[in-house]
């Protein structure tokens, strides 16, 4: 989803690959970012701002699945009606300090073809990641969900469970945090988020060092006012969806 304005104060340095079709840069510096250079501890926050930012989430949790409600109902519904399989897809991810949780989302693949193995040359991103531009275990439904991310919004529970924020990083996989360098861990030391700077600053059309820069100028300079930026820019960035898939 892309937004022509840089979330927060992204490095000059920052690499956006091209949207235009074709594989995405496959630059990725890795272990060039550590461990023989020591990553910058982020800082310490303040216990009220923290408070503030855990009100924020559960007020807002709260608000969005009292208001959505009809709406994920009707996403149910198709999702159910549309291939077989449980309407929610349980997923385990990284979240602070890496451990683990059980992250929700609306099924997007047929139940019967999730465990198809896709050959590791597919990949259409870089670094640690794995995504595919076309997907053929997607569902109809699913591609609609994915293109709005409207198969994330279950991740609203795992807010109110203190798993997730509405506002960080999103969370990664573990065989993914496995691959990580020192700098690149520097993304666990928040809370992962429903939505965040890569999310409204590009997601799959920027490349995985560029992600990264994003992410972890995040990590470091969270603010309240931060997190109510960001989240009017999803409102944008959803509506007009771009680099998802």
């Amino acid at each position: 989803m892309t937004i022509t304005t840089r979330p927060l104060s992204a490095p000059a340095g920052a690499r956006v690959t091209s949207s235009a079709p074709g594989r995405p840069n496959r630059h990725h510096q890795g272990d060039a970012h550590g461990p023989d250079v020591a990553p910058a501890a982020p800082p310490v926050r303040r216990a009220a701002a923290r408070r503030a930012k855990r009100a924020i989430d559960v007020v807002g949790a709260v608000a969005a699945l009292t208001t959505l409600a009809p709406a994920l109902a009707l996403v149910a519904l198709a999702v159910r009606l549309d291939s077989r399989g449980p309407v929610l897809y349980r997923q385990e991810r990284c979240g602070l300090d890496g451990r683990t949780f059980e992250m929700l989302k609306f099924r997007s693949m047929a139940d019967s073809d999730r465990a198809v193995a896709i050959m590791p040359e597919a990949n259409d991103a870089d670094g640690p990641l794995f995504k595919l531009r076309i997907d053929p275990r997607v569902t109809r439904v699913g591609r609609v969900l994915r293109r709005h991310s409207l198969d994330e919004l279950p991740q609203l529970v795992n807010v109110l469970r203190g798993e997730m924020s509405l506002v960080g990083p999103r969370p990664a996989l573990p065989r993914e945090v496995a691959q990580y360098c020192s700098r690149a861990r520097q993304r666990l030391t928040v809370l992962p988020g429903l939505t965040g700077p890569w999310q409204v600053g590009g997601r799959s059309d920027l490349d995985w060092d560029a992600g990264l820069d994003l992410d972890l100028g995040y990590v470091h300079g969270w603010t309240p006012t931060t997190d109510a930026r960001l989240l009017v820019q999803t409102i944008g960035a959803v509506v007009r969806p771009s680099g998802a898939y």
